[in-house]
């Protein structure tokens, strides 16, 4: 039976053609505010180069088996369609055109649905055809530049900027937008989610900054990017690190208190003394451990924290208390997240094997022909190039 939570989104059926990276990150988002999705497989897997039973991405979805490049394998697709109110695919510009699944046809069997599409370029523009990954995407965007010490090559924040933030977010916001449109008029459309876009758009307020001269266009020169020595991390006695984020002078004055520098601290905006007074910081922060400080300033306003690994992550006190993560099916993972006071969503099923659900879907949808396809789980295939 279909996997829909009790989520806002119960009842919205997803039609998800099988990728990486972003697009199903957006897929996952969406399965975890409620909505049945189908993930479409190709035959011999398309995703991570881990055991499919531990691709998170895949919670809260079902899977089915369809060949797009066999004869009937883009009037199966077609047939989900028609039954969906949202299909996400991530490939370059052309590609699903190509195998007969793009919009022009599936709005054709369903001018309601809505069509969002994943890339890392955007649907036209020089690069569009090109291949791509996140490090890329976020460079030319500025993004990239803006990240690390002003000594070093600017640093590599994994693919949580290109990729989840200026990717996933943006195409689910987009869909989300998209379908309200068409519950209220009945036409669907296409969502362009080009993760330069989207990248670009994280980055609005420092443009607004650098236009009015309060952002200066190099890093570790400014209030949030390392320039501040009250807003960045240093490290403790046995190695670890402490986030330091006490702009505000409330926050300034318990913060150096605390450390055991108010005494000898300059004034918050005398930016002449900054390289002082980020030695002294330092040099406090490397005399006691990372617990050490850490009980120092727990319960308190001076904006200190430990910087935690992703093992350590899931038992910080706050975090373990608001059930931040969840344990399902023998994997930590974090929990759905935003929460709803009425509809709260939930992580219901672990991640979906491909192929595993091609006959219920089939019953469920309607789409008897789907059942045709064979439904066990493949090996596991090494991860494609990624079509964004």
């Amino acid at each position: 039976m279909a996997v829909t939570g009790n989520g806002p989104l119960a009842g919205v059926r997803v039609l998800e053609l099988a990728g990486i990276g972003p697009g199903p990150f957006a897929a996952m988002l969406l399965a975890d505010l409620g909505a049945d999705v189908v993930r479409v497989d190709r035959p011999g897997g398309a995703g991570l180069a881990i055991d499919p039973a531990y691709d998170v991405t895949n919670r809260n979805k079902r899977s089915v088996i369809v060949d797009l490049k066999a004869p009937d394998g883009p009037g199966r697709v077609l047939d989900l369609a028609e039954r969906a109110d949202v299909l996400i695919e991530g490939y370059r510009p052309g590609v699903a055109e190509r195998l007969g699944v793009g919009p022009a046809a599936c709005r054709e069997r369903n001018p309601a649905l809505v069509y969002g599409r994943m890339t890392g370029w955007g649907q036209q523009g020089p690069l569009a055809p090109r291949a791509g990954h996140d490090i890329a995407y976020i460079a030319v965007t500025g993004a990239l530049g803006m990240i690390g010490d002003p000594d070093g090559p600017p640093a590599v924040p994994a693919n949580l900027v290109g990729d989840y933030a200026g990717g996933s977010l943006y195409l689910v916001v987009g869909v989300l937008a998209a379908l309200h449109h068409a519950r209220a008029t009945g036409t669907g459309q296409v969502v362009d989610a080009a993760i330069v876009d989207g990248t670009a758009h994280l980055t609005a307020m420092i443009h607004g900054m650098v236009a009015a001269g309060g952002w200066q266009d190099r890093r570790g020169a400014n209030l949030l990017d390392g320039g501040c020595p009250f807003y960045g991390t240093y490290e403790t006695a046995d190695g670890g690190y402490m986030a330091v984020g006490a702009l505000e002078q409330q926050f300034y004055d318990e913060f150096t208190e605390l450390l055991g520098i108010k005494d000898q601290a300059p004034a918050r905006k005398d930016l002449a003394r900054w390289g002082e007074l980020r030695e002294a910081v330092a040099a406090r922060f490397k005399s006691r451990t990372r617990q050490e400080w850490t009980e120092v300033f727990q319960d308190t306003d001076a904006c200190v924290a430990p910087v935690l690994s992703l093992r350590e992550a899931p038992h910080h006190p706050h975090l373990a208390a608001r059930g931040t993560f969840t344990d399902f099916g023998g994997i930590t993972q974090p929990a759905p997240a935003p929460r709803f006071s009425a509809t709260p969503g939930a992580v219901r099923s672990g991640p979906a094997r491909p192929g595993a659900h091609t006959a219920e879907v089939a019953a469920d949808w309607d789409v008897p022909a789907l059942a045709a396809d064979p439904s066990p789980a493949p090996a596991p295939a090494p991860a494609p190039t990624e079509d964004a």
